[in-house]
């Protein structure tokens, strides 16, 4: 059995892969603050089947406190970091950017700190396709220059891999920095656009559109993001000397109209 430490387990990406892990048979130590950035009542809905399981515990801790990291870095024993847990979305880090260095970056520190202290070697982490900007070739490499962010966001992103190759480095850590394309499926956070949208339509309203519709993005299913994540774990834990930063998702875009027009086909073949 393997121990995994999930921050951010409360969340959607963190609650689905938790019950993946845990029906294969390991145990799960998640943490997330339940904090209001959308209701939480929503992550308590999430987190319910994993709860099902005697090798699920949560711990409803915030990663900026220090001490409570430490406490539960001392009361588990961990195979395995997979470090989910942050302030998303790029527009809400314009607003309030000093949030998101404390959350992304310090809250960051702290986990690299006790996985030193205790010995972990292990670190699975979320980065995400923000840190490209305004990159104008495509499709993005993980090799290309990322230093022009134009966000708090992506800014505390980069730097997260950045930090983490110094604790590679300097503490042999194996670090596998996964960058994630916007993520969709059961449990999307409701402020994202295929959520939002589908609630739109569910209900007859109007659906914002700014610009022409022509803006295309990349989507990943839930289901690949958790294979990925897992298979990441994998190979960290049978290899040395890793530090890699993968692309999850890439050079499958999809429009603005075209994702919309999907969505309302998919609820008229339900209906």
């Amino acid at each position: 059995m393997i121990s995994y430490l999930v921050t951010g387990g409360a969340g959607f990406i963190g609650s689905t892969l938790s019950e993946k892990l845990l029906k294969e048979g390991n145990k799960v130590i998640a943490i997330d603050n339940f904090c209001n950035f959308y209701d939480p009542k929503i992550k308590e809905n999430n987190i319910k089947e994993s709860e099902n399981y005697k090798d699920f515990k949560i711990y409803r801790a915030d990663i900026r406190n220090k001490q409570a990291i430490k406490n539960i870095f001392a009361k588990n024993k961990i195979d395995i970091v997979i470090h989910l847990a942050a302030m998303a979305g790029v527009r809400p880090s314009i607003e309030n950017p000093v949030l998101y260095q404390e959350v992304n970056c310090m809250g960051t520190q702290n986990i690299l700190e006790e996985m030193k202290l205790h010995d972990i070697k292990n670190l699975v982490m979320a980065s995400s396709s923000s840190v490209y900007g305004n990159c104008k070739e495509v499709p993005f490499k993980e090799n290309m220059i990322v230093d022009f962010a134009i966000s708090p966001y992506a800014a505390t992103k980069k730097a997260n891999e950045v930090m983490t190759h110094v604790y590679h480095k300097l503490f042999d850590i194996n670090v596998m920095m996964l960058r994630f394309f916007t993520v969709y499926g059961p449990k999307q956070r409701p402020d994202l656009a295929i959520s939002k949208f589908t609630r739109l339509m569910l209900n007859d309203e109007e659906i914002p559109m700014y610009g022409d519709g022509t803006t295309s993005r990349d989507y990943t299913y839930i289901d690949d993001i958790v294979d990925g994540i897992i298979k990441s774990c994998k190979y960290c834990m049978e290899n040395s000397n890793v530090y890699e930063i993968l692309n999850l998702g890439n050079s499958s875009p999809i429009s603005l109209k075209e994702m919309i027009n999907k969505i309302g086909q998919a609820l008229r073949y339900r209906t």
